[in-house]
């Protein structure tokens, strides 16, 4: 009986020890969605409305809380969303988000929910829906759709900050019925157009405990395989902390709250120091919340989100553009490039052609590298076919198993031996470390901590000769 005792004992503490150790290795998941997010990389988002007809500068601070004269400015009579999203494909991006609203309030789509939409144009006889077209051009070329939607500020409605503004009971019906109108067209955009790999609500979405309508419940009806962004009750990624199309190292995919801003103790820690929370992660978080950076093409010494007409020498370089993507894909987040057709429907020819530089640019830089491999475990070593000069490691986790990395050595074999290179933390998705060059025969990567074993996608070593 005491030697049962004992063995049992025995057994209880060992079990215990094993599901301590399981807790300790235990990291956030992302869903298919979110994977399918990361894996994109590049991803455009076509901003389109009104204002890109009136001839006039974008002022966000007035265009917010002043009615468009007269909706028939739009007139684009040579739209083609095939040459849009054609020439996203051709600069390699893989997902493309359109503004079906924005803070005009107008929906470019066919709605009866709200009269403020494509039946009340005299182009194309109110029978257009750009959203229907935008949603068959990305299935034609192989692009992951998505669509951005604005409730936060609707000129048309009186709606600033979410709110009809006022406390009587005229503010109060206006609100009512501008929540409800929201619903019924949230409802059409996700049960009419098929499956959408995104979903993003311009500067949140408040749901019915702020006063605002309930857009989570509908998405979680119809949408319920997509990724969303997002509002106080949930957040499936996370704004970078600015519209540099950048973010800092590290920045983990993991973070410490599962929403933007519930409650107060959130939205202070989510607000303090400038979004740091937002930028850096939490490598300790409990959720898989990973980050976006995003920026407008046009945002070279300005920041045009919309389309102005000569307006080409705020087009980014592409050695900007570059460093937005060593920044961004290379920081465990994907770029998101704001885009915009010109009143013609088009997008403008030099900003397709800046586009296809920038991803000719990325697959001369990537597409060969001198050698890769990947494993798991402690330590991982590429052998090279020969020595020779080496100035940039990408490094890739398996992160449908977590983000498990916390510390890690990269060292590269030279005739004295070897000499580090880079000591990091956060590999994520994608980490791109550039470095002078030196010459080396090997180069190996210690994982010097992790969360349960580390599953290194992908090694590769390149020698890239910066133009």
């Amino acid at each position: 009986m005491k030697y049962h005792i004992f063995f049992n004992l025995v057994l209880l503490i060992v079990l215990t020890g094993q599901v301590s150790a399981q807790k300790d290795t235990e990291v956030p998941i992302p869903t298919e969605a979110q994977l399918q997010w990361q894996n994109a990389e590049l991803v455009a988002v076509f901003h389109y409305d009104l204002h890109v007809f009136d001839g006039k500068t974008y002022n966000q601070k007035k265009n917010r809380i002043t009615p468009i004269h007269d909706y028939n400015i739009f007139n684009p009579k040579k739209l083609d969303t095939d040459q849009w999203v054609k020439a996203i494909k051709d600069a390699g991006f893989k997902m493309a988000i359109f503004t079906v609203s924005h803070e005009t309030g107008f929906f470019f789509h066919q709605s009866k929910a709200t009269p403020y939409a494509m039946k009340a144009l005299d182009w194309q006889d109110g029978k257009g829906d750009i959203l229907r077209d935008f949603k068959a051009s990305c299935e034609k070329y192989g692009i992951l759709p998505g669509v951005y939607i604005g409730t936060r500020w609707n000129a048309f409605y009186g709606i600033h900050d979410f709110k009809v503004h006022g406390t009587t009971e005229f503010a109060q019906n206006r609100q009512k019925h501008y929540n409800s109108m929201i619903e019924n067209v949230v409802t059409e955009v996700f049960s009419n157009y098929g499956d959408w790999a995104m979903v993003w609500f311009d500067g949140g979405a408040h749901g019915p405990e702020q006063g605002g309508p309930d857009v989570l419940s509908v998405f979680e009806k119809y949408q319920p395989n997509s990724l969303f962004y997002h509002n106080l009750q949930r957040a499936d990624m996370r704004w970078g902390g600015s519209e540099s199309g950048t973010v800092p190292y590290p920045c983990w995919g993991t973070f410490t709250f599962n929403n933007s801003g519930a409650d107060e103790p959130t939205k202070e820690a989510i607000l303090a120091n400038n979004f740091a929370l937002l930028k850096t992660g939490d490598p300790d978080g409990k959720y898989f919340v990973h980050a976006m950076s995003d920026a407008p093409l046009r945002g070279y010494g300005s920041h045009e989100w919309f389309w102005e007409p000569e307006d080409e020498e705020h087009i980014f370089p592409v050695e900007n553009l570059m460093n937005m993507y060593y920044n961004s894909v290379g920081h465990n987040t994907s770029l998101i490039l704001g885009l915009t057709p010109n009143a013609n429907g088009l997008m403008p020819e030099a900003d397709v052609k800046r586009l296809k530089e920038f991803g000719d640019e990325i697959k001369r830089r990537f597409s060969s590298p001198i050698a890769t491999t990947s494993g798991n475990g402690k330590t991982i070593h590429v052998k090279l076919p020969k020595t020779q000069n080496i100035n940039q490691v990408v490094l890739m986790e398996a992160i449908s198993k977590g983000e498990r990395v916390r510390k890690f050595v990269l060292e590269g074999k030279t005739k004295m031996g070897w000499q580090t290179i880079f000591k990091g933390s956060s590999i994520g998705h994608k980490f791109i470390h550039t470095f002078d060059a030196i010459e080396a025969s090997a180069i190996r990567l210690n994982i010097v901590e992790s969360k349960g074993e580390s599953q290194i996608l992908n090694f590769s070593v390149y020698h890239i000769n910066v133009k």
